[in-house]
């Protein structure tokens, strides 16, 4: 190879400019935000660690059944009826938008559009 210093600098300063995000953060998003969990509420429709994950997920589902299945009705757990409703199940008891759901997604940097249909919870 003729070049080869040039190559081998050229690649370690593609390198470098590859992974300033990692060297700037030093591999750290951040502290993860603390939720104001309702103190009202006993239960969820899914456990804390299965909600955090699955609640998007959950949300999309309630939505296709009721929107597009025309399935309005309510579905039981641990002998508790609920409705598939964002406003009336998950809202009755996370009443802030700002402090609980702005928190996490602002963190994550997601911008779900459930505000687009829905209105956000007065403060």
């Amino acid at each position: 190879m003729y070049d080869s210093g040039k190559i081998i600098a050229g690649l370690l300063i593609f390198v470098l400019f590859v992974t300033i995000p990692v060297w700037y953060n030093r591999g750290s998003a951040g502290a993860v935000p603390e939720l104001e969990l309702p103190k009202d509420a006993t239960t969820c429709v899914l456990p804390a660690a299965e909600i955090r994950a699955e609640h998007m997920k959950l949300l999309n589902v309630w939505r296709d059944e009721v929107l597009r299945d025309g399935d309005r009705g309510t579905f039981e757990i641990d002998g508790k009826q609920y409705q598939k409703s964002l406003m009336l199940t998950c809202m009755k008891c996370h009443t802030s938008k700002v402090r609980f759901c702005d928190r996490c997604h602002d963190y994550t940097s997601v911008n779900p559009y459930c505000w687009n249909c829905h209105l956000a919870p007065v403060e």
